[in-house]
């Protein structure tokens, strides 16, 4: 038989209705009571039924989490394991749960999320991106349900909570660092355009050019998805160039890292032929050979602060829209060094 209540409040002497205030942590049972039942509780095998609590709480004290793309796609970047941990931290403290979406296509995730939503699976959602015209934005604005964006918002920017770095400031002053190099020829490898990630960066990185005086060539802007085979992809195309680039602006670590292999492949190196700086500042990223320049935008703390917003607006359906912005700075590391004027050749 499965203990009860009642088996732990006969066991510490006390009411049955006290042993609920314990389990519900309620301030007005003493220190040395809640010390004395969560004994009992622990001694006895007692786990409290979450689900009919959740129940008379009307709340699942779970939420949900979404990605760009498919899970098989998105956890192959360290990026969001990262976050991912960093939203598990914060939730374990106040005891939430995690449910990942799982869908393949852009219909599948949003029909997973219609089901969360509609079948009241999860109190709230984090979506881990920001994209133009984004088809979940709108159904969870029109539903009124509570969500959290990790990134800046295309549309509603006042209206929705998000949690970002300034991607355009860290586009720029990593731009900056290889003009500061004597890069003029640098071009800029990004995610997807409908990203804000990518056209925030992207941004920084064209006003960089154009306070500095330098043009950008159209050909010198290439977009791939945020994998390393998006980078081996970029540098096919960028190196095929008749004028191919001294310098690269990596929208991220891992397109980052598919870069340098192919490079390798191609008889090139880092820094000595080509100058990289990248974005987010990965685990790998000081690991790999040369370790990398990149920017730290601190992703544990994207997912702690973007975890605690949320569990905010679910226990507060009043509470007001908020854009919190975590400062980032640049790692310096061996990736990136003064132009080498010699040059080389295009890869064929």
């Amino acid at each position: 038989m499965s203990v009860t209540i009642k088996d732990v409040a006969i066991a510490t002497g006390v009411s049955p209705s006290t042993v609920s205030r314990v389990i519900a942590d309620n301030p007005r049972i003493s220190p040395e009571t809640k010390k004395r039942v969560r004994k009992a509780m622990k001694s006895l095998g007692y786990h409290p039924n979450i689900n009919a609590r959740n129940l008379v709480a009307k709340s699942t004290k779970t939420i949900g989490v979404v990605m760009p793309s498919s899970a098989n796609k998105a956890l192959q970047n360290p990026f969001f394991p990262e976050i991912i941990r960093g939203i598990g931290s914060y939730i374990h403290d106040v005891q939430y749960s995690l449910v990942l979406s799982t869908g393949e296509t852009e219909e599948e995730i949003f029909n997973e999320v219609q089901r969360m939503v509609h079948g009241s699976y999860v109190d709230g959602v984090i979506l881990l991106y920001s994209r133009k015209n984004d088809r979940l934005t709108h159904f969870l604005k029109e539903q009124e349900f509570p969500f959290v964006i990790v990134g800046r918002p295309h549309e509603f920017e006042n209206e929705i909570t998000y949690v970002d770095n300034d991607n355009f400031a860290a586009g720029k002053e990593n731009t900056e660092l290889l003009i500061e190099l004597g890069h003029e020829k640098i071009a800029f490898i990004g995610g997807s355009k409908e990203l804000l990630v990518t056209t925030d960066r992207e941004a920084g990185y064209e006003n960089a050019m154009k306070e500095a005086g330098i043009s950008v060539s159209p050909h010198y802007k290439f977009h791939a998805e945020f994998l390393q085979s998006g980078g081996r992809e970029a540098v096919q195309h960028l190196f095929s160039l008749e004028k191919p680039p001294t310098g690269l602006v990596i929208s991220d670590d891992l397109m980052s890292f598919g870069v340098i292999s192919m490079l390798e492949e191609c008889g090139r190196t880092v820094p000595n032929d080509i100058s990289i700086v990248s974005f987010n500042n990965v685990y790998l990223s000081e690991i790999i050979r040369p370790a990398l320049t990149t920017v730290e935008v601190h992703i544990h703390t994207l997912g702690e602060q973007s975890a605690k917003a949320l569990i905010e607006k679910t226990m507060h359906k009043d509470e007001p829209a908020k854009r919190i912005i975590i400062p980032h700075l640049i790692v310096q590391r061996d990736s990136a060094s003064k132009l080498n004027k010699e040059g080389r050749k295009p890869i064929q």
